[in-house]
């Protein structure tokens, strides 16, 4: 079977389960990603790659490690409820090359998922046609081995794909239509009663599948956007960070706490011998950002900083911080406690010397221990940071 072939999968039978409650933070687990799947993916074929608190993928260009975390991103933004043009405007791209095209002139692309937590090990797995249109063919939900959801292309005129569910009531199993243009499993807690048994155990493993997604952040610095002064707003970090200023003047008027670790940081990170990390509210409502040093009697603005050492400032202040600083879609209808910040970081060390790497894995990784954050990001290379406590090394060849 190829990535665009139906997957009209049975729906094994459902068993008893106790009726689901809440999870409790003491005696649950947060909704964690603990496994990547590429079965068909730009470059990979049957990849399977395990996650841990702080993950770095080494290789490499051209190795894929770009790709692990561009079908990470995906799979958090299908969770979020994005439609599927949106998150794959360039759907043939990520069909792999040796892909060959169907009887029905059909190709497309697979990926997938382990998520854990109070429901144990959830997989999602996802068919994706990128060619000749785009859509889901496929999609399944799988818990203790059995599949709670499985969605197939029946009727290839229709803009839906037949979708069934288990509802372990006076119907065994739930038929319907889904939108072929989005996640399923996003859909599910709009969809299921919630009455029986059954429909407990599904509704559980999508929400939980959905949380672990939505609590991701995609950072990805950009020097040359983030040494202008900016305009004071919401303080929520961008993806570029090219709000650096903003979001510091916000930690440091509400937070001393988190803004002296983040300066304890910059005199490990930055050249010369910083003292302070300051902000300056200019005449016309901007802010800068400052690094104080020692001997000088003027402050240095950000801008002036070197590109490795503004990325290195601004993946600090992600790590130190929490999802109401950071500008990403949680799931609002869930307690802060039951969900696990991921920050994804596409060339983690780019433009760092070794010292300023070393030092972020080791702050990457403390924040991780603490369950504060999980971090999976590539680097060109992993020598600092392998044998870590707390940190997964992948090694990926061309």
């Amino acid at each position: 079977m190829n990535a665009t072939s139906p997957t009209g999968h049975p729906l094994t039978p459902a068993r008893t389960q106790p009726a689901h409650t809440p999870p409790t933070v003491a005696n649950s687990a947060r909704p964690t990603v603990t496994e990547l799947r590429l079965s068909a993916f730009r470059t990979h074929r049957g990849a399977t790659f395990p996650l841990g608190p702080l993950t770095l993928f080494a290789g490499a260009s051209g190795s894929g490690k770009s790709s692990a975390l561009q079908a990470y991103e995906a799979l958090a933004r299908l969770g979020a409820g994005e439609e599927l043009e949106s998150v794959f405007p360039d759907p043939s791209a990520c069909v792999p090359e040796s892909a060959e095209v169907d009887g029905q002139g059909r190709r497309g692309f697979r990926i997938g998922c382990t998520v854990d937590g109070p429901a144990g090990p959830v997989q999602l797995d996802l068919a994706v046609q990128a060619e000749p249109e785009l859509r889901v063919v496929g999609e399944r939900l799988t818990s203790d081995g059995r599949i709670l959801l499985a969605t197939a292309l029946r009727d290839p005129g229709r803009s839906t794909v037949q979708a069934a569910w288990h509802t372990a009531g006076a119907v065994a199993v739930t038929r319907a239509p889904l939108p072929d243009d989005r996640l399923g499993t996003a859909l599910l807690p709009l969809r299921v009663a919630g009455k029986t048994q059954g429909q407990l155990q599904v509704l559980a493993a999508a929400e939980q599948v959905v949380v672990a997604l939505r609590s991701v952040f995609a950072c990805d610095p950009q020097p040359h956007r983030m040494r202008e002064p900016v305009a004071v707003g919401e303080g929520r970090l961008r993806r570029g960070c090219d709000n650096l200023a903003e979001v510091l003047h916000r930690t440091r008027t509400e937070c001393a706490i988190r803004h002296a670790r983040l300066a304890a940081a910059a005199r490990v990170g930055c050249a010369g011998t910083v003292q302070e990390l300051a902000v300056e509210e200019l005449g016309d409502g901007t802010v800068r950002a400052l690094l104080g040093r020692g001997g000088a009697r003027v402050a240095t603005p950000l801008g002036r900083l070197g590109e490795g050492e503004l990325r290195y400032l601004a993946l600090a202040l992600v790590l130190l911080t929490g999802p109401g600083v950071l500008a990403m879609d949680q799931a609002a209808e869930v307690p802060a406690a039951y969900q696990a910040l991921t920050v994804l970081a596409d060339g983690f060390d780019r433009c760092m010397d070794p010292r300023q790497a070393r030092q972020l894995v080791a702050l990457g990784a403390e924040m991780a221990a603490r369950g504060h954050v999980r971090l999976v990001g590539t680097v060109a290379d992993a020598s600092y940071a392998r044998g870590a406590d707390g940190v997964t090394v992948v090694d990926l060849v061309t």
